[in-house]
């Protein structure tokens, strides 16, 4: 049987800072969406910088929304797996953009290309870029690495 511990607060700040990717969910016209997303992480608030689309619709329309990120070992038996329940928040005002964006720049210098171009998709679409943050009201982790699997 597979032990299962509550990951700490330092842990799963470590395990967030650490992996930098996820899973976002959230509710639009009373469905379930989830996509994966990369985020950004600075004290206690999570930024997520994309393109708009039905996520940043759904997310403007009801900021409630969950992150669940994990890292699995070399098998099934050694994961780690931390879930934030929060608020998103649209960044709008043009400071606040250039100051995250900077931060965002600094932690993936690849994104700079994507940044300072719009471009248009296959359909004809301009792709447009919507930064957030996530105010997290609830954090939880879970890890089979934990005291009771030593």
């Amino acid at each position: 049987m597979l032990d299962i511990d509550e990951m700490s607060t330092k842990e799963i700040m470590d395990l967030l800072h650490k992996v930098g990717h996820g899973h976002l969910g959230f509710v639009g016209e009373g469905h379930p969406y989830v996509v994966p997303m990369h985020y950004y992480l600075r004290d206690s608030a999570i930024y997520i910088f994309t393109t708009v689309g039905m996520k940043t619709q759904y997310m403007d329309a009801n900021p409630e929304v969950c992150l669940q990120i994990e890292e699995v070992q070399d098998d099934l038996l050694h994961w780690r797996s931390v879930v934030v329940n929060g608020r998103a928040e649209h960044i709008t005002l043009q400071q606040d953009i250039d100051r995250v964006m900077q931060f965002v720049k600094t932690q993936n210098p690849t994104l700079s290309p994507a940044i300072n171009r719009t471009w248009i998709d296959a359909w004809g679409r301009a792709e447009v870029m919507a930064l957030y943050r996530i105010h997290p009201s609830e954090m939880s982790g879970r890890t089979t690495d934990g005291i009771s699997s030593q």
